[in-house]
């Protein structure tokens, strides 16, 4: 479960925009001047941002400076937020010290942030900070092989803060592939966003005018990323993949969840991104969508095909005023009659009750989904639960007219009446609130293979 918002810090890295000590790499295009003159643009860029973010998070920010005084930095942005200088020594051990001032103060978790990547939006903070717990970490991996972000839970902090900001060379471009194999050695799981350009080179200065934040797109321009969660789906993931491509998609992110078989293999040759996470289903939906670039996310299953030109389906429902959320309507790859009723039962209850499943392709903006605080940390109907909280929040849950197919595996070889009656006193069960870990012991102990999510687990 992430951290509550109240108990957390925002560290910001900069430094005073004096000609000579500010962005020396870039003098020789832009002058001693104009190198300060961009850094200070740029400080002045992050922090409206981080305002932004704070106008709705109770966050505690502060400023961490190099060069200058405590009261030139609240005099240039704002005397409404802390400052502290950085002191000497090293960028990591800086760092270090900086996140150990946070823990110190009572802080449960912490994010740094640079101030030379315009992409920092507000969206990116709130992504950070909800998949950010108390033993994990987040990292914002550059273009140039560091990181603009990182963010640490108290007790991943306590067990290996040292090791994260000591052992990396700093001057090479491997700091974020060093810091994520320090983790991984340990046993923490890293949760990486999307990857970001900062701004250091003279060939990295075209990235200042074109920032993301600064786009105004309608929902036709939006950027689709496509989430698979997985695991040994390589018997049906191809077929998968393969229907991504009949429409336009930014990415496809494949979480795999510790397959035996050739399901990454197959995913990577296919051309996806491979992000290894850790079941259950949630926590690797909301992995790829810290991963996610794109402007919508679509969570699909590994066994689910897509339709001809999705993404248009897609932006169109996104179009619907008082849009939430939406999904496809559900046909079952079966020639059987009982399979064909079966999928009409689930689009009525997906139309009438504004309540589609996991298996229907489920699709919302970033910012939406992250309002809502991503999938929640439970190992059975994680789906019905988002759905449900988006209902909370207000909008429409749209059906699409057109239909995802998913596989009949399920139904198969468990039988259709077998099938349903579990779907519905899992359902109940859920309802009566019994603990949702008790709910997937229970299922899984009913011979139900293992691989899909939620209510129709193949």
């Amino acid at each position: 479960m992430a951290t509550p918002l109240n108990s957390t810090h925002l560290i910001l890295f900069t430094r005073f925009p004096k000609p000579e000590t500010t962005k020396t790499r870039l003098m020789p295009v832009l002058g001693p001047q104009g190198a300060a003159d961009l850094q200070r643009q740029m400080t002045e860029h992050v922090t409206g941002q981080v305002r932004r973010f704070i106008a709705t998070h109770p966050v505690t920010v502060t400023i961490w400076f190099d060069g200058g005084t405590a009261g030139q930095m609240k005099k240039w942005l704002g005397s409404d937020l802390n400052y502290r200088p950085q002191g000497p020594g090293h960028i990591g051990y800086r760092m270090h010290t900086a996140f150990k001032a946070a823990f110190t103060a009572g802080a449960r978790a912490a994010v740094l942030v640079g101030s030379d990547v315009p992409g920092i939006s507000p969206l990116i903070l709130q992504k950070a900070f909800a998949v950010l717990t108390d033993d994990n970490m987040v990292i914002g991996p550059a273009k140039d092989g560091g990181y603009y972000l990182i963010g640490l839970g108290a007790a991943t902090f306590s067990r290996i803060g040292q090791d994260l900001f000591d052992r990396c060379d700093w001057g090479r471009d491997t700091v974020f592939a060093e810091t994520a194999a320090i983790a991984g050695k340990n046993g923490i799981d890293g949760m990486a966003l999307e990857e970001l350009a900062d701004i250091d080179r003279p060939e990295d200065l075209p990235v200042w005018g074109h920032t993301r934040s600064q786009k105004k797109k309608n929902s036709a321009e939006k950027d689709i990323s496509v989430i698979i969660p997985v695991l040994n789906e390589e018997k049906t993931l191809k077929e998968t993949l393969l229907s991504v491509g009949r429409g336009r998609s930014r990415e496809t992110i494949v979480v795999d969840g510790g397959s035996r078989d050739g399901t990454t293999a197959l995913a990577t040759a296919l051309g996806a991104k491979v992000i290894n996470g850790f079941p259950p289903r949630s926590r690797q939906m909301n992995k790829g969508a810290a991963a996610a670039a794109g402007d919508i996310l679509l969570f699909l299953h590994g066994d689910t095909r897509l339709p001809e030109r999705y993404h248009e389906h897609i932006c169109r429902g996104a179009d619907t005023p008082g849009f939430a959320a939406g999904a496809f309507r559900l046909r079952i790859d079966s020639p059987a009659r009982v399979m064909g009723l079966v999928g009409k039962l689930a689009n009525l209850r997906s139309c009438l009750m504004s309540l589609p499943y996991g298996d229907q392709g489920l699709f919302l903006t970033t910012e939406r989904f992250w309002t809502a605080g991503g999938f929640a940390d439970i190992p059975i109907m994680e789906d019905f639960e988002l759905v449900r909280q988006l209902k909370k929040m207000g909008g429409k849950i749209v059906t699409l007219p057109t239909s995802v197919v998913t596989s009949s595996r399920r139904w198969a070889s468990v039988g259709v009446l077998k099938t349903t009656l579990i779907n519905q006193v899992v359902l109940a069960a859920y309802f009566s609130g019994i603990p949702p870990a008790t709910i997937a012991a229970w299922y899984r102990s009913g011979r139900v293979l293992p691989g899909r999510g939620c209510l129709h687990r193949p």
